[in-house]
């Protein structure tokens, strides 16, 4: 069991700094409606990554055939795909809450 939670170790930096980078740019404006929904973006993000890994790692497990690396490294693309997914549908919806309804708060 603590293998399936390697892949998450290792790309705990990665996840970090694409995530600084989401919460940091653009620098203005940044209300406190932003701040939440940044925030909310990445909490989803690692949740979601979390469950992608487990279900990556259960799926490498569950084929016979397949060497103990597949499991890693199911979980591996599971988990990237699912922290990717969340921020390229969130960094979209956040320009048009910029452009808009958060203009004028920050």
């Amino acid at each position: 069991m603590g293998y399936q939670y390697l892949t998450l170790l290792l790309f705990l930096p990665w996840f970090a700094l694409l995530g600084a980078l989401y919460w940091c740019y653009p620098r203005r404006p940044r209300p406190a409606a932003r701040r939440a929904f940044d925030a909310a973006v990445l909490v989803l993000a690692l949740a979601l990554s979390i469950a992608g890994m487990r279900l990556g790692y259960a799926d490498g497990a569950a084929d016979p055939g397949a060497g103990p690396i597949w499991r890693q490294v199911l979980a591996v693309l599971y988990a990237y795909g699912a922290f990717l997914a969340v921020l390229a549908v969130a960094v979209p919806l956040r320009m048009r809450l910029l452009a808009g309804r958060w203009r004028d708060a920050g």
